[in-house]
């Protein structure tokens, strides 16, 4: 995408705090797959004080869960899911060190506020894309929970993601804003 930020995770706090609503970014790297389940379960060994099966500092987790790949694909169509429910878990990896979420929808007022005290961003990529956007994740495997099927936490090598920064460490909402700009015109 012309105009686009690249960003390559993990990602340091000079460039999540470099990032403003409405940039668009294409992400090169590693990032994680993970959805409410995992998320339960991560919370829960950050809270028993127990290792978790990767590390989380400067990560970029992606809400999806994935379809089983075609013949010779890493991954089927990839498709984000809706963040809130994930707004109970969020914040806890946020303070953790996790340091962008990709999903759509807006996010709750204790993730915001997780965003803008441990400097972290949230992207939105586009819902219904699934098939176009597993084109970018070049490798795909499970590194924890394997039970929980499509939704086990996933490592994603990815190439160009194309996201839109929707959430900075400011507070800035695009969802919010973009509405109370619309009102006024």
């Amino acid at each position: 995408m012309p105009g686009s930020v690249v960003i390559h995770p993990p990602l340091s706090d000079d460039t999540v705090d470099k990032l403003a609503i409405g940039d668009r970014v294409l992400i090169s790297g590693v990032i994680y797959s993970a959805r409410d389940a995992a998320h339960k379960r991560l919370v829960e060994l950050i809270r028993e004080n127990r290792p978790l099966p990767m590390d989380l500092a400067g990560q970029i987790i992606y809400y999806v869960g994935p379809t089983p790949p075609q013949p010779g694909m890493p991954i089927g169509a990839a498709g984000p899911t809706t963040s809130y429910r994930m707004d109970p878990y969020a914040p806890i990896l946020i303070e953790k060190g996790l340091k962008g979420m990709i999903g759509k929808g807006a996010r709750g007022d204790a993730v915001i506020e997780a965003m803008k005290r441990y400097r972290a961003v949230y992207f939105a990529a586009t819902g219904g894309a699934g098939a176009l956007i597993s084109k970018t994740i070049k490798r795909a495997e499970v590194v924890a929970y394997e039970d929980l099927g499509t939704e086990a936490i996933r490592r994603l090598e990815v190439e160009e993601f194309p996201a839109i920064v929707v959430g900075d460490v400011r507070g800035n909402d695009l969802y919010r804003d973009g509405r109370m700009r619309y009102r006024r015109e």
